[in-house]
């Protein structure tokens, strides 16, 4: 994929969509969509002018909200931020992003504001391929996609004790760049994060082989745990954590992580009190729903939909859910139940709070935003291993006279 164009990385820092940039240019949308898409287009610099002006003061309102930076991170395979937002909250200064989705890119620049020391790019091959182009940093933050690896022969070569690198075995995926810009960078600590099924994947190979570069090439001190989410929000959402140290850190214990006391929250903190109609399902799509469920009931199989009420938590929000909705689908008066919005898919992420005032702002269409939510992170469980490793960190920073 092509790095995105100098005029959409502005647009991006302007927060606002195409048919918003047009509206205040007094462009088309057509237009504008022109001048993103072919970097030699002579566009007037009176449309430049206006976007620069409108970043610069959108820069300067988040600023005021923003704590007093005191390390910096980059935040890889980014989504829509939702591992970013923790950081930052707690101190951090983003110095790069990497996001290969264009709406995605898209919901991002709507909800964070970056100075022109920032930069934004899509495809993070060629950045890996030369990393001095990425900024130094403090931290590496990176929820990398799951690839098969081409690793026959590990395992043996594991216990024969002869060497092998990530440039052999994890040539080809995305795990090979994000592993060449902590060899290059080596930044005083990593967060990466996976699906659970990680540890299983081809048999155990892949993570032995993930887990073989990180702690023995790259030599970090490597601590795992995988972290359910009901304790912040109401759905069952297991995922990997890996936070990886430049220096021991035989203190650091995943089991110290802080949980939220009381009661698990329930669906109804994030169901709305008035849902538009186009979320409650067609006659036709939950009678397909209930017939399938009812065949694999037969054959003996647990596949189907699954209905929710509002003292209930739900099952993991995946970036299907813009198909039928079926593995939450939310009971209601009348014969036919309704999707989830996706500002309760926001709310059942962590993003927002019901009643918020600084609600997520959500750009694109809706299917666009369930497959966004449904890669997302669950953002106050990062919040809670931020708050862990932070420290650590901290420490490290003030050993090397940075504070």
């Amino acid at each position: 994929m092509n790095d995105i164009t100098q005029f959409e990385r502005l647009r991006h820092k302007t927060g606002m969509t195409v048919p918003q940039v047009a509206e205040v240019t007094g462009k088309h949308a057509r237009t504008i969509r022109r001048y993103e898409k072919d970097e030699d287009q002579d566009i007037p610099k009176l449309v430049t002018d206006k976007l620069e002006e409108i970043a610069r003061n959108r820069k300067a309102d988040s600023d005021e909200d923003k704590p007093e930076s005191w390390f910096t991170f980059v935040d890889l395979f980014a989504g829509i931020g939702g591992i970013r937002r923790p950081f930052e909250d707690l101190g951090g200064q983003c110095l790069f992003t990497s996001e290969w989705d264009r709406f995605a890119r898209e919901t991002y620049a709507a909800n964070y504001s970056d100075g022109p020391e920032h930069i934004s790019v899509g495809d993070i091959r060629p950045y890996a391929d030369n990393p001095n182009k990425v900024p130094h940093h403090d931290v590496l933050l990176a929820g990398f996609p799951c690839q098969p690896f081409s690793i026959a022969g590990v395992s043996k070569k594991n216990s024969l004790g002869r060497p092998h690198g990530f440039l052999c075995d994890t040539q080809g995926t995305l795990f090979h760049d994000l592993a060449k810009i902590i060899a290059h960078h080596k930044p005083t600590a990593f967060l990466l994060e996976n699906v659970k099924n990680l540890e299983r994947h081809d048999g155990g190979n892949t993570f032995e082989t993930i887990m073989n570069v990180l702690e023995n090439e790259l030599d970090y001190d490597v601590h795992k745990r995988v972290i359910s989410s009901e304790h912040w929000v109401p759905q069952k959402r297991e995922r990997i954590f890996l936070v990886g140290f430049k220096k021991k850190e035989p203190t650091f214990d995943f089991k110290k992580l802080i949980l939220p006391k009381g009661d698990a929250p329930k669906l109804s903190s994030i169901l709305s009190n008035e849902v538009e109609p186009k979320y409650t399902l067609t006659p036709k799509l939950w009678q397909y729903l209930q017939d399938y469920k009812a065949k694999h009931r037969k054959a003996g199989n647990g596949f189907g939909f699954s209905l929710f009420g509002p003292n209930d938590v739900t099952r993991t929000l995946s970036a299907r859910y813009y198909k039928d909705g079926s593995e939450i689908l939310v009971r209601q008066d009348g014969d036919r139940p309704r999707r989830l919005t996706p500002r309760e898919c926001a709310r059942l992420m962590g993003f927002e709070r019901k009643g918020s005032n600084q609600p997520f702002v959500i750009p694109v269409s809706d299917t666009q935003a369930y497959r966004q939510f449904g890669n997302s992170v669950v953002v106050p469980k990062v919040r809670a291993v931020a708050e862990l490793m932070l420290p650590f960190v901290r420490n490290h920073l003030t050993a090397e006279g940075r504070f």
